[in-house]
């Protein structure tokens, strides 16, 4: 009798241990959030420090109610990691990068009285934010969901600046399998995001295209700004209490399985 109490409570014990270590390696602290003006705003400094002069700040949320990810990321050729773009101000004279836009027609120009709407150095500066205030909500982000906005005719994204080039349909889900026992798969929709993006923006820099290209994708590295949190956690919605938007089967996502423990 004896060793059949040690051996219950041996396994009690066992299975608190691991339930313990379990919450430890899956439910991984979510990174604390900016307030929704300054969520997805940058500051562009590869080399304006450098020159002696002040950042340049950029406010993905009030440009992307003009132009879609696309528009940047491709046609204009942005790269999507932060700083690796070589802009240069002799480039955006010329009609590049900046330039596209900001020629003195479509925007404001780069002449000298300009300068401060963008080399101010402050993440915070931009135009009023009140003015998403009629777009759908979000829970977190900018507080605007912007798929349902295009969807629902809300805003009307240019998605190409030079000629109409449109990007390829492709509508097939993808269906990732998570590491993590009682986690439900992934549902990965194409055709949502390439109302924003193009292929490229994802093949094969961030996505391999092979099938098995998704097979080192873990909670770990997204909320490093890998694989889908290069725009997950920046830009787009972050994975802050949006678990079922891509583990759509999920039971008991976020805060509920946290009081379970």
């Amino acid at each position: 009798m004896k060793k059949k109490i040690l051996y219950l409570s041996f396994m009690l014990f066992f299975a608190i241990a691991v339930n313990a270590g379990a919450k430890d390696a899956v439910w991984w602290k979510l990174p604390s959030l900016p307030s929704p003006e300054i969520y997805g705003n940058i500051l562009i400094d590869r080399a304006s420090t450098k020159a002696g002069v002040r950042p340049v700040t950029f406010s993905h949320w009030s440009h992307r109610t003009r132009h879609t990810c696309r528009v940047c990321h491709y046609e204009i050729e942005f790269n999507m990691m932060l700083n690796t773009t070589m802009i240069t101000e002799e480039a955006n004279k010329y009609g590049r990068y900046c330039g596209e836009c900001h020629n003195g027609k479509d925007a404001f120009d780069h002449s000298e009285e300009n300068c401060e709407k963008c080399h101010n150095g402050d993440i915070t500066y931009g135009i009023e934010f009140g003015t998403l205030s009629v777009l759908p909500g979000a829970p977190n982000g900018n507080g605007v969901d912007w798929v349902k906005a295009l969807e629902d005719g809300l805003i009307y994204p240019k998605n190409y600046l030079r000629e109409e080039n449109k990007p390829l349909e492709f509508s097939r889900p993808i269906h990732i399998e998570s590491p993590w026992a009682g986690i439900s798969p992934v549902m990965f929709p194409h055709d949502t995001h390439g109302k924003w993006l193009d292929c490229s923006n994802c093949h094969p820099e961030i996505f391999g295209i092979e099938s098995d290209s998704t097979e080192d994708l873990a909670m770990e590295y997204i909320l490093n700004y890998e694989f889908c949190g290069v725009c997950h956690g920046k830009v787009a919605f972050p994975p802050n209490n949006n678990c079922k938007k891509c583990h759509i089967k999920m039971k008991h996502p976020g805060k509920a399985i946290e009081k379970m423990h």
